[in-house]
């Protein structure tokens, strides 16, 4: 494609769909078969926008949210209250827990603590007056979280009233390779966890967590990589909701036996044509992704070609062999023409396995300076 107005100063340019994850946040709705899905918008909604993609989500009738740490959820609450949703009307949890020299974040912002030990527990209270907090119990990820198999002994039902908890939550290690036997003793676990509080709501399933059995679904669900179109598991099948698009600045010949970029690692085969477009690792596209001599795979597109990266990925500079696109194709997209990086035809996460990563890592490493665009009708809320 040509470069949209507005982005000529721009080297790289996202495109964020917000119809797009306002229709992943449903699909994953029509999939559970508990009573609400929320959605974890930490890290700047995966490197989508926390400031539209809290309101495309919410309407999309998302009522519960889950950040990282308190500034985040100030971010995610004054963004609902800007859409019109009450607080009461409206969660949002911390993962990270209780700050407590932020604490009047929690109170201002109607902040919910996600707690994970009986100290943390002891400190909440000790600061609370009404507010409501969730119990976090770790059943096999060493992370966060109470062990659950030390429930009963490190906190008592009392603790539990004091606390003003309501939600007790735990986080599946591998749930993205569905046979791992430790899915299972987690399912098994949190259930023995949620018998030892029957008055508590339970939260167990993250993205891929979702496209498990049944039993793991319980009262709330929340996703996140599958929300922003990336894989959490072989049955989630989600639409692209970043394409990330970098400007080519020119067109250049190169001979046969001639090598590319740093390191001189790869070699031209044939006469060869180079397309050099203006993104690098320091737009978060990451190094890994390059090739060397023997390497296939790492792909962009261009004027509806898929053509092969080649050599290094620089800090601002990516070369893509070019050779077999007509030539007539490329000059009919006209002086502005950019390559995918990745989006409806170049899927995220097989850039990210050809770099050794996770969508993760890619989505919230880029856009450091790129031009960001939002598309589709939540885009006004």
């Amino acid at each position: 494609m040509t470069t949209p107005a507005g982005t000529e100063g721009f080297g790289l340019i996202l495109t964020v769909d917000l119809d797009a994850l306002a229709r992943n946040y449903r699909a994953l709705c029509s999939r559970f078969t508990g009573r609400q899905i929320g959605a974890v918008v930490k890290a700047d909604a995966y490197g989508t926008g926390i400031d539209k993609a809290v309101p495309a989500l919410a309407a999309a009738g998302c009522r519960t949210f889950f950040v990282a740490l308190p500034r985040e959820g100030v971010s995610a609450r004054e963004r609902l209250r800007a859409a019109g949703i009450a607080d009461a009307d409206a969660h949002v949890h911390v993962l990270d827990g209780f700050f407590p020299r932020a604490s009047e974040l929690y109170r201002t912002f109607r902040l919910r603590p996600v707690l994970g030990s009986p100290d943390e527990i002891a400190r909440w209270t000790a600061w609370r007056s009404n507010e409501n907090a969730t119990l976090h119990v770790d059943t096999g990820i060493n992370r966060l979280g109470i062990r659950w198999d030390r429930i009963d002994e490190l906190v008592p039902a009392s603790a539990i009233k004091d606390a003003g908890v309501d939600l007790v939550m735990s986080h599946f290690a591998c749930a993205d390779t569905p046979d791992h036997p430790l899915n299972e003793a987690q399912i098994e676990r949190f259930a023995a966890v949620r018998a030892a509080f029957p008055g508590l709501a339970g939260s167990l399933c993250n993205s891929a967590g979702i496209f498990l059995s049944d039993e793991a679904h319980h009262d709330l669900a929340r996703p996140g990589i599958a929300l922003y179109g990336g894989a959490s598991h072989p049955d989630a099948k989600m639409e692209p909701v970043v394409t990330a698009e970098a400007r080519i600045l020119v067109v250049r010949p190169v001979k046969a036996g001639e090598s590319v970029g740093y390191g001189g690692v790869w070699t031209a085969q044939r006469e060869t044509t180079l397309a050099i477009l203006a993104a690098g690792y320091a737009d978060g596209y990451l190094r890994a992704a390059g090739t060397i001599d023997g390497e296939t795979g790492r792909q962009v597109s261009i004027a509806e070609h898929r053509v092969p990266i080649v050599g290094r990925v620089s800090m601002d500079l990516i070369a893509a062999d070019v050779t077999d696109i007509p030539v007539a194709a490329l000059e009919a997209e006209g002086p502005n023409i950019c390559a995918e990086l990745f989006g409806p035809t170049i899927d995220i996460n097989d850039v990210a396995e050809a770099a050794g990563t996770i969508a993760y890592e890619l989505l919230t490493n880029l856009s450091r300076r790129a031009a960001r665009l939002y598309i589709g009708e939540t885009e006004k809320n």
